[in-house]
């Protein structure tokens, strides 16, 4: 055979992109297999993961001590402490269930013995110290979008929510092919002239690190009919196939004939140094790397090109470690006497990474998943004001963080929606989103300390949104885009055994509410106050969640009788509705953010026709006019 030449000896991004353009139909394939969950650490998940089970699934106690009827405690003080009658409170411990007629758990501190019983000093509210149903995981909310890879902590939370099988996309298989008629094992004795055979080794660490499965041939030597026999025996059973040593010019060097024998070769030559003697090529539909001999030679190429190439076939981002420096949005309360952990939501706006502290409660690991690293507050130290630069240790990548879309507001089932149609773009780009409220979100979005945010705030003209922008935005051009339309009312349980039927009903029922700030909250006060009624004549007004699907797993878990939310959020949970009224839930951002790229994919994706199909499939939503976009100067 004759001596090869170079094909030409071509720049390392020319060549990355030749090679990528020839294996775009390869990527478009979604190889997945159903595995356990208990086994899936470490994999990518191919479709969106919803909980089966809320965390809790009853409400418990939060704190040891003693459970009773709030009720029972009215009237105590520190200057008449309250004695209390052993019949009406039971002993609980950390975890035990909360049921009918007990309402709230006051911790053992509080508990004062003496040889007549039990004396309290202050009152206690309903569901004081008690974690309610879905605290931490709600029934029917979405834990991971579809290319998520799963850790320790998020094996957790899908065991205890009930997802014990998921779909997951197969591990890509590699086959390793030294060659070299003086290539030797480094089992064999070796003699003078003889290379032990070290790169496989290489290889094989290399391959794990990309989440891949490796395979190392026996050691071919240099002919021709052998390599050929070998290489299609490997592209048969393997997803990618690297040959190392033999891609060179030498008169016994046959892998570049072999490939374009069985195949296409596509680069011959690379112009770096060491790495020239690469070649990128393709059988059938297996990808084919020659890799040169020389070990260095031999990484940098492995690295460059075969690194890439497995992580993206398996669906993985490049994973690093990072500390970045953050500007804390809001002011976090430290312990003196330990080291914090604070689990925060970043952002990368205008330049700056901003942090939004999440959930603290030692039992909510879900807070972990949704974080995208932990602020780090050094003992000795109280805290961090609002505004202040602190050190967060991320558990993504920067380049992550920078493609995200921080999204802050109220909470709504198709921010789910939203996020998947997200990942299943081309783009590389990401949705994230913390849900505090509507107002609260404005206002997060009027410090700069998101890029978006979610909102349905009725105006006392019976308008949405249109004056809150333009009070809290008053010398800034910022843009409402439309989102949908959606239908706001009680939730109930299935067949409704309580006959409630309106607003007025609440004052004889358990409510549940959303937390200050929430449209939604907003949305009752007005209708309180059109009928007249005060909130302190409905029993549980003070009880807030933080989202529609907690609201409808109360009431599906018999913890409240009613509470309001959207419709979609009742279907979910397997409760009744009683529509009350339509309400629009939008976006805004400020003007000249609608060129960020991120922000044109939301825009697409909330004017597509999917979206507008999905949102019909939740039920309770109109989407007429979604992306509509409105300017306020």
């Amino acid at each position: 055979m004759k001596r090869s030449i170079y094909l030409s000896s071509t720049d390392i991004e020319e060549a990355k992109r030749i090679f990528n353009d020839a294996l775009i139909n390869l990527y478009q394939k979604k190889n997945t297999e159903i595995i356990k969950t208990e086994h899936a650490y470490g994999r990518v998940i191919a479709q969106p993961i919803y909980a089966k089970r809320s965390v809790p699934f009853y409400p418990s106690a939060a704190m040891d001590g003693i459970a009773i009827d709030s009720k029972k405690t009215r009237g105590a003080n520190e200057h008449k402490p309250l004695l209390l009658d052993s019949v009406d409170y039971i002993e609980v411990d950390t975890g035990d269930p909360i049921f009918d007629p007990f309402d709230t758990v006051i911790m053992a501190e509080d508990c004062i013995h003496s040889d007549e019983g039990i004396s309290i000093v202050k009152p206690h509210v309903p569901w004081e110290n008690v974690r309610p149903i879905g605290e931490d995981v709600t029934e029917g909310e979405l834990l991971f979008a579809m290319e998520h890879i799963l850790r320790p902590m998020d094996i957790s939370v899908l065991m205890a929510a009930n997802q014990l099988s998921i779909e997951v996309y197969k591990k890509v298989s590699i086959a390793i092919i030294p060659t070299g008629t003086e290539i030797r094992s480094a089992y064999e004795s070796v003699e003078i002239g003889d290379i032990v055979e070290s790169n496989s080794y290489l290889f094989t660490g290399l391959a794990l690190d990309a989440h891949a499965l490796p395979t190392t041939y026996p050691i071919v030597k240099d002919d021709f009919n052998d390599l050929k026999r070998v290489v299609k025996d490997a592209v048969s059973k393997h997803d990618v196939v690297i040959i190392n040593a033999g891609s060179s010019a030498g008169r016994e060097d046959y892998t570049v004939h072999v490939i374009s024998e069985l195949g296409k070769v596509f680069i011959h030559g690379l112009s770096i140094k060491p790495g020239k003697p690469a070649i990128l090529g393709m059988i059938g539909d297996v990808p084919v790397i020659g890799v040169p001999g020389f070990p260095v030679s031999a990484h940098i190429v492995f690295e460059e090109f075969v690194t890439p190439l497995l992580l993206k076939l398996n669906h993985y981002p490049f994973l690093f470690s990072d500390v970045v420096q953050a500007y804390s949005t809001r002011r976090i309360v430290s312990s003196l006497k330990s080291k914090e952990y604070i689990r925060v939501k970043i952002g990368h706006i205008n330049g700056r990474f901003v942090a939004t502290p999440l959930a603290r409660g030692a039992g909510m690991m879900m807070s972990v998943v949704k974080s995208d690293g932990y602020a780090l507050i050094e003992k000795n130290r109280e805290g961090v004001d609002s505004n202040e630069i602190m050190d967060v240790q991320l558990n993504k990548p920067i380049s992550r963080i920078k493609t995200t879309l921080l999204a802050i507001g109220s909470h709504d089932l198709i921010m789910d929606v939203i996020s998947n149609l997200f990942e299943q773009n081309s783009q590389p780009y990401h949705l994230s989103t913390v849900h505090i409220g509507s107002y609260a979100g404005l206002l997060a979005l009027s410090r700069r300390e998101s890029a978006l945010a979610m909102t349905h705030l009725l105006e006392s003209d019976g308008s949405y949104n249109t004056n809150s922008v333009k009070r809290l935005f008053p010398k800034d051009k910022m843009v409402l885009i439309k989102g949908v339309k959606r239908i706001q009312g009680l939730i109930v349980e299935k067949g409704n055994p309580k006959n409630i039927k309106c607003i007025e009903d609440l004052v004889h029922f358990r409510f549940v509410n959303r937390q200050r700030g929430a449209g939604t909250r907003v949305l009752l006060d007005h209708w309180l106050k059109e009928k007249n009624i005060h909130s302190d004549t409905i029993f549980g007004y003070d009880k807030e969640l933080t989202t529609h699907l907690a609201v409808a797993a109360a009431v599906a878990n018999k913890v409240a009788d009613c509470g309001l939310g959207v419709q979609s959020a009742a279907i979910v949970m397997g409760c009744d509705f009683i529509p009350l009224g339509l309400e629009d839930y939008d976006f805004v951002c400020y003007a000249d953010f609608l060129e960020d790229p991120m922000m044109k994919l939301l825009l697409t994706c909330i004017r597509s026709d999917e979206f507008k199909d999905l949102c019909k499939s939740l039920g309770g939503y109109d989407t007429l006019g979604s992306g509509e976009v409105r300017f306020y100067d």
